[in-house]
């Protein structure tokens, strides 16, 4: 069992100026790793993020047979190909902690593979929903225990024999998304997904680089993506950028302290994971990307976030939610310590991460003496540019959910 801690934050930041360094990438690193054991040959992968969620989903990885050493801080996965995972049990168990990435990404990967695998995570893990997988890995022929059952523990039983289809991804997720592409690397034909609402296109980005029959057309309102599978991959040397999503608490740390600056290098600067700099910049932040570069390793554009602090006013936010799902708890604090009414629209996505994220921020700020309201597919803030609560002490009870906790000490 996990040890509970508990921090107590007490009192203001002063102005500062500093280069500050960001962790890697987790999206990236999951997608190294699951996708250097589907290639041929020994993948080098630098920096490497090491959180739980992705030593998680090394672990899984180890457990189907693949061969992962770390050697001068460089991790190298030995893969063997496609469909190549080494089963020597009736039933695999894979434990995915609390990493929802690597649960429904794996899944696709697991859907092709002729054997049985029972997917197990953490408590919170547990409570997710996993229907948005299972109907399109279903409608390819693989099938999931026990039946009309929605979340973890699940059996997968995949299937020998995979049919391309025609999906259409309504719901603006990258795992969704990605879990069909992985699935679509061993299925032979070309599957298609129509993508309505744009989300990261980290994977799609990964595929290319890594030469494998992926077209992306855009359209009137989104895109349409086609993978044509059974085409054998070829190892890669892989080094991940510093992560946009930890950096976006540092960037509104930064715009809410009187006097602060901060530059923070090597961000990976991809379109479908900044669009919260350009909320930030619509609501009268000072913020400027400089160095921008398309990293010819990972194909990811690169560049360093300069960040000065601001008086904000406040905005509405409807339009591509799916591109700051995880940015949205921070930027309901910003929009609590700006004077006037925000509004965010079409976040009930939100509710399938690790807690149901816009009511427990809700709670937090309204502790804090802001008004919120919430529907099920909105969040109105009636921000403050002083928080003056009359209580002493603001309890936050994260639900495991980093994002939560980040948000509140930025508060704090």
């Amino acid at each position: 069992m996990k040890k509970k801690n508990s921090v107590l934050i007490n009192g203001k930041i002063k102005k500062f100026n500093k280069i500050l360094k960001i962790a890697p990438d987790k999206s990236l690193s999951l997608r190294a790793l699951m996708l250097a054991s589907q290639c041929i040959g020994v993948s080098k992968i630098k920096n490497l993020l090491k959180s739980e969620d992705v030593l998680n989903c090394l672990k899984a990885l180890k457990t189907l047979g693949v061969k992962i050493v770390k050697r001068n801080n460089i991790y190298l996965v030995y893969g063997n190909g496609l469909n190549s995972f080494k089963i020597n049990k009736k039933i695999t168990k894979i434990f995915v902690g609390n990493s929802g990435t690597t649960a429904r990404l794996l899944s696709g990967l697991l859907s092709t593979h002729t054997s049985k695998f029972y997917l197990y995570g953490d408590q919170s893990m547990n409570k997710r929903d996993m229907s948005r997988i299972i109907e399109p890995l279903e409608k390819i022929g693989c099938f999931f225990y026990p039946k009309k059952k929605m979340t973890l523990p699940l059996t997968i039983e995949g299937t020998s024999m995979p049919l391309a289809q025609n999906h259409i991804e309504n719901r603006g997720s990258a795992q969704v998304k990605s879990s069909i592409l992985l699935s679509a690397l061993s299925t032979p034909g070309v599957t298609t997904i129509e993508e309505k609402k744009i989300s990261r296109n980290h994977t799609e980005i990964f595929l290319n680089k890594i030469s494998a029959n992926i077209k992306i057309k855009k359209l009137k309102e989104g895109n349409l993506i086609s993978l044509k599978g059974q085409k054998n991959l070829f190892a890669f040397n892989y080094e991940i950028g510093s992560d946009p999503s930890s950096a976006a608490f540092l960037i509104v740390l930064t715009l809410l302290t009187p006097g602060a600056k901060s530059t923070i290098p090597g961000v990976i600067c991809n379109a479908t994971r900044i669009k919260y700099i350009q909320i930030l910049k619509k609501m009268n932040a000072n913020i400027k990307i400089k160095n921008l570069r398309r990293d010819s390793n990972s194909g990811e554009l690169l560049g360093s976030i300069v960040t000065s602090s601001s008086i904000l006013k406040p905005i509405t936010v409807s339009k591509d939610i799916g591109t700051v799902i995880d940015e949205l708890p921070i930027l309901f604090v910003v929009a609590s310590l700006t004077k006037g009414i925000s509004k965010f629209k079409s976040i009930s996505e939100l509710a399938h991460k690790e807690s149901s994220r816009a009511d427990e921020m809700k709670k937090i700020l309204t502790q804090a003496g802001i008004k919120c309201k919430n529907t099920k597919d909105s969040m109105t803030i009636y921000g403050r540019n002083k928080i003056e609560s009359k209580k002493k002490f603001i309890l936050v009870k994260t639900k495991d959910d980093h994002r939560i906790c980040m948000s509140s000490i930025i508060l704090s």
